[in-house]
Order: C-alpha cells, then sequence, then structure tokens
C-alpha cells in the first residue's frame, strides 16, 4: 500500500461532484472523511452517510447546527436588517461561517492535514469557505479541485463526472428534468446554473420547493404577531392556530411554515459577484421575508432617527458586504456587530401582520419605549408640542438653502443656465 499523502476533511454534500471528489481524493492517495452540517436543509443525512462511506470514506460526520446558526448569525442579520443589493436576504452566505467552524472544530479532534471543498473556480463560497478556515485555523491547507487544472481539464463538464460516477460505481441522481443546482439551509433555498443562467429565462413554476405559488395560496389571509426584545423575535403568536412560539429554532421554524404556505419569499434577481462577474440566482426566503419586515417596521416606532440613520448607512451595507463576501471571521465583523447591541437597546414590541399571496402586510404595531408620542404627533391637538416650536428649525435650515440658492443664481449670472440652479444639470 503507498502511503497516504495525509487526511482530509470534505466539505460533503451527498451530489455529484463532492460524490466524485471523494473519490478522486482518495484515487489521489489521500485518506478522506467526510462531514456533513445539519444547518437545516431538508436532507436524509442518513443516506448521505451510507453513500458517502460507499465511495469510500473512512468516516462521516454530521454535526446538528441549526441553533447556532439561528443563535449567532440570522439574528445579527435580522438585528442590522441585511439584505444584499437591496433584494437578497444572503441565505447562502450567512450558513457559511458556522458550516467551516464545525468543520474545523472536526478536523482539528481528528487531526486533519486538509480539508477540502467542491466549489465552483466561478462561484463565491470558495472565498466564503477558505477565508473562513484561514480565520479559524491560520495553517490549515486547502485543497479546492475545481481550481486545480489536473482535476477540471479531466471533469471539463457534467458528462464527465457522470461518467467517471459509473466508472466508481457511485449512485448519482439523474437531474435531467431539474437543470439547475440548489443550495438549502434553515433561511433559504438558493437555484443558479443550467436553464437559469439566461437570465430571460422564466422559471419553471416546479422549480419552486420552498414556496407555494402565491396565486396558489389560500383566499383567506392569515394574521400574526410577533414580539421582538431588544431587536430578535421572542415570541411568535398565530391566534387561529391557537399557537405560541418562543424558542428561536421553533419561531424561525414556524415562520417558515406560514411563509411556505402563503408563497411569501421569492426572489429573482441578477447580482454582482464578489469574484467579479455577474450571476443569476432565484431565492425562497420564506420565513426570513417575514421578519425582516416586522423588525424594518417596529424600529420606525421605536428607533432614535440618528441612530437608525447611522446603522442604515453603516451598519447594515457593511455587514451586509462582510457576510457576502466571506468576511465574517475578520476584525471588521467583529467591530461591526460589536455596535448592534446598541442599536438595538430600544426594538421592543409587538407587531402584527397579516399573510396574503406572496405578501408580507404591516397591520399595527405597539411598544413602550416611549418614542412615539400620540398626542404630540397628532394634527387634531397640540398635546405639548405647540406648532411655533418648528420655527426655530426653519429659521436654521432657511439659511443653509438662501445661501445655496444665491450661490447657485451667481453661477447663472456667470453663464449657466437659470434652469441648472433645479438640478437639471448641477
Amino acid at each position: 500500500m503507498p502511503e497516504s499523502k495525509g487526511r482530509v476533511l470534505l466539505a460533503y454534500s451527498g451530489g455529484l461532484d463532492t460524490s466524485c471528489i471523494l473519490a478522486w481524493l482518495i484515487e489521489q492517495g489521500y485518506e478522506v472523511y467526510a462531514f456533513m452540517a445539519d444547518v437545516g436543509q431538508e436532507e436524509d443525512f442518513e443516506a448521505a452517510r451510507k453513500k458517502a462511506l460507499a465511495v469510500g470514506a473512512k468516516k462521516f460526520f454530521l454535526e446538528d447546527l441549526k441553533r447556532e446558526f439561528v443563535t449567532e448569525l440570522i439574528y445579527p442579520a435580522l438585528q442590522a436588517n441585511c439584505i444584499y443589493e437591496n433584494v437578497y436576504l444572503l441565505g447562502t452566505s450567512l450558513a457559511r461561517p458556522v458550516i467551516a467552524r464545525g468543520m474545523m472544530a472536526v478536523a482539528d479532534r481528528e487531526g486533519c492535514d486538509y480539508v477540502s471543498h467542491g466549489c465552483t473556480g466561478k462561484g463565491n463560497d470558495q472565498v466564503r469557505f477558505e477565508l473562513a478556515f484561514y480565520g479559524l485555523k491560520p495553517d490549515i491547507k486547502v485543497i479546492a479541485p475545481w481550481r486545480i487544472p489536473e482535476f477540471y481539464n479531466r471533469f471539463a463538464g457534467r458528462q464527465a463526472l457522470l461518467a467517471y460516477a459509473a466508472e466508481k460505481k457511485i449512485p448519482v441522481q439523474q437531474t435531467a428534468a431539474k437543470p439547475w443546482s440548489t443550495d438549502e439551509n434553515l433561511f433559504h433555498i438558493s437555484y443558479e446554473a443550467g436553464i437559469l443562467e439566461d437570465p430571460n429565462t422564466t422559471p419553471p413554476a416546479d422549480m419552486w420547493k420552498l414556496t407555494v405559488d402565491p396565486e396558489q395560496a389560500p383566499n383567506t389571509p392569515q394574521r400574526i404577531s410577533i414580539e421582538f426584545a431588544k431587536g430578535l423575535p421572542v415570541k411568535v403568536t398565530v391566534p387561529d392556530e391557537n399557537k405560541e412560539y418562543t424558542d428561536p429554532v421553533d419561531i424561525f421554524l414556524a415562520l417558515n411554515q406560514l411563509a411556505r404556505k402563503h408563497g411569501i419569499g421569492r426572489i429573482d434577481i441578477v447580482e454582482n459577484r464578489f469574484i467579479g462577474v455577474k450571476s443569476r440566482g432565484c431565492y425562497e426566503s420564506p420565513g426570513a421575508t417575514i421578519l425582516r419586515a416586522a423588525h424594518v417596521d417596529l424600529e420606525g416606532l421605536t428607533l432614535d432617527r440618528n441612530v437608525r440613520a447611522l446603522r442604515d448607512q453603516f451598519v447594515t451595507i457593511e455587514l451586509s458586504k462582510i457576510l457576502y463576501n466571506g468576511h465574517w471571521f475578520t476584525p471588521e465583523r467583529e467591530f461591526i456587530v460589536s455596535s448592534i447591541p446598541a442599536s438595538q437597546r430600544t426594538v421592543n414590541g409587538v407587531v402584527r401582520l397579516k399573510l396574503y399571496k406572496g405578501n408580507v402586510i404591516i397591520e399595527g404595531r405597539y411598544s413602550d419605549e416611549g418614542l412615539y408620542d400620540e398626542k404630540q404627533s397628532s394634527m387634531d391637538e397640540l398635546g405639548g408640542f405647540e406648532p411655533t416650536d418648528t420655527t426655530g428649525f426653519i429659521q436654521i435650515e432657511s439659511i443653509r438653502i438662501k445661501k445655496w440658492a444665491q450661490a447657485n443664481i451667481r453661477k447663472g449670472q456667470a453663464g449657466i443656465e437659470p434652469k441648472d440652479v433645479y438640478g437639471s444639470r448641477v
């Protein structure tokens, strides 16, 4: 027997790519262990275990990471209202730090010399995983087959992978009827590649897995309420089912179930990948869509306007980039996340919502935080805020506006047309 090149822990999905990579690594002389993370995906883990061992893995490890996924990644992103390019709720990238951390814990415990993954050389996940690996264990060695010429030249297309699988007697699922790739976790599912690479191709109706078609959703709306404490959901109440949920994972699972039934959370976008190419992706983020809508709404009632402006301009945008680009295990993430609790101290209260045919409709909200004063805001009574109280604001702002207008008038006298004062060119 030739001497082993070392022990490799492979991030294993059970699909065609990672099954072939597992066999290829063994062929190259490595001792391979397979790792799977349970982050809430609908998966037959026992079937995946049997398959990995049948292909040749020495050991198989399954780690249940759902709770830390919710509490350590999803919840901070929720508090910061994270969103990428104003549309994508970051479901895939949110799961990568907990998967990488679980994987590195096993690699360290089992004395692995290398870690490996099946991420393509054109995607974001190779960056997310590898930067996380190095952030957790700087001296770890990474094997990335899809960036090794010997591998990607040999397996130039799907047919080559299928032929190799047949040669190695690796069972594979035929997916000709569903020509796209998916990634699923508790937060969402993504669909990419295949027929979706034409951005003008409408996703087929049977592609969507988690949510019903909004047109086929119930004709009767369903009303729920979500209670927040310091920006985190602590209770979901579903009156028509006479149910309440208070455990973090249970809350998320319940909201997922409700949103799925009502067709909530589908998006179809073209996004800018970190590596510099555009990518078309379709996503379903059911429960997350409800939670974000409720949280944003409650902040309108409870969060100081200057704190909210700073958080929106700085924390929301930067943490979204950090998540998308795979920079979770970095000093900038530590710095950004440390500011979140201070911004959420007053975000306490209840939001009432209506779920109906793909829509999350806010029907009301209440809080004891005291930043909203009904009498003070009323147009029908004075209530402690006199009309003359605005005089000072107007006087201060009028000085600035008058100076701006005078400067533009002077520009007009210097040859700039008067219409430029109104911003058509300036």
